[in-house]
Order: structure tokens, then C-alpha cells, then sequence
């Protein structure tokens, strides 16, 4: 019960978060977006034995969370739930691939776990920079600034939904929760022999809870354009945290740490 009333908790907190006033804050939707984007490709593209070369990546996610005022502690937290599914990806690495790397002149390691330690950092980046985006700018804004760049409007409504009703989801799942616990208060966690039918009722009234909520929507005359975003135009201070990021991760693809090094020597 706990942990649904902190993960209810923790959706309201970014949706809070993302109403301040910070500089990150007022930035134009599409910049950070854009910078979102160009920042997870820039992950996606090292090799799977780049583990050194994702390390200076960090300082993004890092300064954008400093200048945002933004609590690295809930962060944390929100990147620790991703991180089984992280693990559980790359944990076979290390069993299934054979061979090694040096590392230093003197010092080699597994092959198998450089790839599980890159797709685990890759992970954690991954996940830091696409919460601090909702956490700085709102699935309303990130909305208007999809529908701005032409994305179709019944991807950009879908994607909104889930998004809104994510926690109405949770809660129905702590109701279904606390009725078990009246039903049987000395058992701690739902038995796993009806967990079938507990997620089966709870997919039931999902759908009815989703038709109410259709209907409503169409008996109130719902358009994606109701939605409460506000298109706002781009200046000067966009453009440059745009372009300014835009160098700086192509610059360091071209040139990575390794590259460093070898100059250096």
C-alpha cells in the first residue's frame, strides 16, 4: 500500500515540479525537446563496449537538474524503479559472451560485463534525461510542442491520456488493494493464486472507466485543443540553449574521451 500511495505521490510531485520558474523551466518546449532527443541518440549511438566513453554524459543530466532546482533525491529514487528492468536486460551479458578487454596495460575485464555495465549506465541516462523533460516541462507543453512539429493529433491526444490517467490507474489498483485487505487482514501481499483475477477485475473497470470518460469528453465537445496548452513562440535564449547543447554533444561524438586520450599521449 505504501508504495502505491509514493508512486501516486511521486507523478503528482512532477507535475508540480514542472510548473516553476526556473530558466530551464520558461525554455520553449521544442528546444528542450529537441535537446532530449539529440541527447538520447547520442547514447544510442556508442558501441556496446563504450562504457568509458558514456561517463562524460553525465554532465547534462546533471546541470540541467542544478539549474532547474530540482531534488536529485526524488529523482533518484524514480530512476531506481527502471533499474530491474535495466539489469534484467543486461545481466545474461557477462554468461553468454565470452572473452576479454583490456582496460590498462596491466589490467583486463570481462567482456560480458563491460557490455552489462554500457547498457546499464546507457539505461540510467536514458531515464534521467526523460524525467527531467516532464519534470521541466509538462505533458501539456510536451503535447503542444508535438502537435507544433506535426505530429498526428491522435498520437499526441493518446499519448496525453495515458499520461493524465496513469495515476487515476494507480489508484484504481489501491482500491482493489485495500478491498483484499478487508477481505483477508492477515495476509500481508496479495496471494499470488488470484492475481489473474485480481488484474482481470481491474482491467474490467479500466474499460468502464474509460468509457464514462469517453462519453463525458464527447458530451462536452473535447478537442485536443482544449487541452489547456498554449503554443508559445521561440527567442533568442531558446535558440542558443538549443544550438548550444546541439554542438556540444556533436562535437563530443565526433571527438570522444578515447580520442582524448590519444592526443594526449
Amino acid at each position: 500500500m505504501k508504495k502505491i500511495d509514493q508512486t501516486t505521490f511521486h507523478i503528482r510531485l512532477f507535475d508540480e515540479r514542472s510548473k516553476q520558474a526556473t530558466a530551464i523551466h520558461r525554455l520553449h518546449p521544442i528546444s528542450k525537446l529537441f535537446v532530449t532527443l539529440a541527447y538520447l541518440f547520442v547514447i544510442a549511438s556508442f558501441e556496446k563496449y563504450d562504457v568509458f566513453e558514456l561517463v562524460p554524459l553525465v554532465f547534462y543530466p546533471m546541470i540541467v537538474t542544478i539549474l532547474a532546482s530540482l531534488p536529485f533525491r526524488s529523482l533518484s529514487k524514480q530512476m531506481l524503479l527502471a533499474l530491474p528492468f535495466i539489469i534484467g536486460i543486461g545481466i545474461t551479458q557477462p554468461f553468454f559472451v565470452d572473452g576479454d578487454i583490456a582496460l590498462f596495460k596491466q589490467m583486463t575485464i570481462s567482456a560480458g560485463w563491460i557490455i552489462f555495465f554500457t547498457l546499464l549506465l546507457k539505461g540510467i541516462l536514458t531515464v534521467w534525461a526523460t524525467l527531467l523533460l516532464f519534470a521541466t516541462t509538462g505533458a501539456e507543453k510536451i503535447g503542444a510542442a508535438l502537435i507544433a512539429l506535426r505530429i498526428p493529433k491522435p498520437l499526441v491526444l493518446q499519448f496525453l491520456l495515458t499520461y493524465r490517467y496513469l495515476s487515476l490507474l494507480i489508484e484504481e489498483a489501491k482500491r482493489i488493494r485495500n478491498a483484499y485487505s478487508l477481505r483477508a487482514p492477515r495476509e500481508k501481499a496479495i496471494r499470488l493464486s488470484i492475481w489473474a483475477t485480481v488484474i482481470g477485475q481491474m482491467l474490467l473497470r479500466s474499460f468502464d472507466r474509460a468509457e464514462r470518460i469517453y462519453h463525458a469528453m464527447k458530451l462536452r465537445g473535447f478537442t485536443i485543443e482544449q487541452y489547456g496548452m498554449t503554443q508559445q513562440k521561440m527567442n533568442v535564449i531558446d535558440v542558443a540553449y538549443l544550438c548550444s547543447w546541439m554542438v556540444l554533444f556533436t562535437v563530443y561524438r565526433l571527438f570522444p574521451l578515447s580520442t582524448w586520450f590519444e592526443v594526449i599521449q
